[in-house]
């Protein structure tokens, strides 16, 4: 088949709705490339939402140079971690939330299934948020005033474009992404080349903080724009990874997956936190508007892009989430209603105060169950089942799965590992500061506590079952849908 066959047949599929839901991916159905993989993560990361955090580290009274390199050494961290995850959808055909039942049991998952789609709905809001805001930035270059129905409009219509290509499924975004991120990261070269153009003479190393309160600092940047950022995806990685071709070499998928989460990450919060320092302004538009001057209308229309490109994948997920609760929905349905949803949230953002306080806390409700979810799922695919799914039992009734009901072990390490996350966590609001993090002076080692621990104790409680609890040896087949995928 030549290049224009191919893009012919993708153009095609992404125009139609994709109908898989939960079930394994279909062999014919599983034709992605690990460099469409890479655009996938990229574009749902190369978006102004992730310029912004990356001057959370300067509102907190962090130098520049504390900011950049905290930022970027933990999202490296996040970037290795979230690759592990995106091999077991490539494995297995299977989105995220159903491989949960491998280890939570069948009914055991519908737990991280619903903060996944509680996460992701909020994640639709927070984007929904920027665009609207940097939409409204743009009328106030133009000179225009608009209240709150034309506020509230905008947030209507923009949800509508998004919605419109979660509906449509992973074809669609796979196809979106693809023609849309390098036009979208020609714009950030430039946005990246105006800013370190405008510095001026700025200090590296200056902070407003000074002894613990500059060690706090840190670790929450760590926890909530660092680690937290990467890792953040790792409950949507398999939902993509799932399609991509099973001859793919599986080094070559954990690289473009790791990459790309960690490349635009890295790179627009070294941008934010210039453009932080430079403008001296708290809210995104403002600092777009500080940075740009005459350039801001072109740049907020380009990079409008951003947001969207991560919606569509939140929309799609979210949808992917209820349907794993066993919730008797079309996924098309599931999509419109994870759209609804994501108003929810938005409207919390537009009237909070301080989105840098409001952004801040919601990461960190967020850390505080990935953390510990992933700890227990690394140690049960990699250690006790060693990579061994039996695709059928996942959708066999809770009674007679292999996997069981609710595999308490996995649910008692996952709730320490929560109690822990929290006890070590240091939030901005009072609700998330543990007692362990306010012994030793407001630290924040929230992430580290909930994967330590979490997979620590579910280690002990399954110690000397490695490989029992697996599906008995046999040769990889073509299909995902009937069979047992193993070594």
């Amino acid at each position: 088949m030549s290049a224009g066959d191919n893009e012919r047949r993708e153009l095609e599929e992404a125009l139609h709705v994709d109908e898989i839901g939960i079930r394994p991916v279909p062999p014919e159905g599983r034709d992605a490339t690990a460099l469409q993989q890479f655009w996938i993560w990229a574009g749902a990361n190369l978006a102004p939402i992730s310029w912004i955090v990356g001057t959370v580290g300067i509102a907190l009274g962090l130098s520049l140079l504390e900011t950049i390199l905290i930022a970027v050494i933990g999202q490296a961290v996040g970037a290795l971690i979230f690759g592990l995850f995106a091999l077991m959808g490539h494995r297995t055909g299977v989105n995220q939330m159903v491989l949960a039942r491998v280890t939570f049991g069948r009914r055991g998952a519908y737990l991280p299934a619903l903060l996944q789609t509680l996460m992701a709905t909020g994640w639709i809001g927070i984007n929904t948020y920027v665009v609207l805001d940097l939409c409204l930035g743009i009328a106030h270059q133009m000179g225009l005033q608009p209240g709150d129905t034309v506020k509230y409009g905008l947030a209507v219509a923009i949800m509508i474009v998004q919605v419109v290509i979660g509906v449509l499924g992973f074809y669609a975004i796979r196809t979106f992404e693809k023609y849309t991120v390098p036009v979208v990261t020609v714009v950030m070269v430039v946005m990246t080349v105006v800013v370190l153009t405008r510095l001026g003479d700025i200090s590296w190393t200056e902070s407003s903080l000074a002894g613990g309160e500059r060690f706090t600092a840190a670790t929450q940047l760590l926890t909530a724009v660092g680690v937290g950022w990467g890792m953040g995806w790792i409950t949507w990685a398999s939902d993509y990874s799932r399609f991509t071709r099973p001859g793919v070499s599986p080094r070559r998928l954990y690289a473009a997956s790791a990459m790309g989460i960690f490349a635009p990450l890295s790179w627009l919060s070294i941008l934010g936190a210039l453009s932080g320092t430079a403008s001296q302004a708290g809210d995104p538009a403002e600092i777009v508007a500080s940075l740009f001057g005459i350039m801001t209308v072109p740049v907020l229309f380009v990079i409008l892009h951003g947001p969207v490109g991560t919606n569509i994948v939140n929309i799609y997920t979210a949808s992917l989430g209820l349907l794993s609760l066993d919730m008797k929905l079309k996924r098309t349905t599931a999509s419109l209603l994870t759209g609804v949803i994501g108003f929810l949230p938005l409207f919390v953002f537009i009237e909070s105060e301080s989105f840098a306080a409001g952004f801040t806390n919601f990461m960190s409700s967020v850390v505080i169950w990935l953390s510990p979810w992933a700890g227990v799922t690394l140690v049960d695919w990699y250690v006790v089942r060693r990579r061994q799914v039996e695709c059928d039992a996942l959708y066999a009734d809770p009674r007679t799965s292999r996997y069981g009901d609710v595999n308490m072990r996995a649910v008692s390490a996952f709730l320490a590992g929560l109690a822990s996350a929290w006890a070590f966590q240091y939030g901005a609001i009072e609700a998330f500061q543990g007692p362990v993090a306010r012994a030793m002076g407001n630290v924040d080692l929230s992430w580290a506590a909930g994967m330590g621990v979490s997979a620590v104790l579910y280690f002990l409680l399954t110690r000397g079952r490695a490989g029992v609890a697996a599906a008995p040896p046999a040769p990889r087949v073509e299909s995902a849908g009937e069979n047992v995928v193993s070594s």
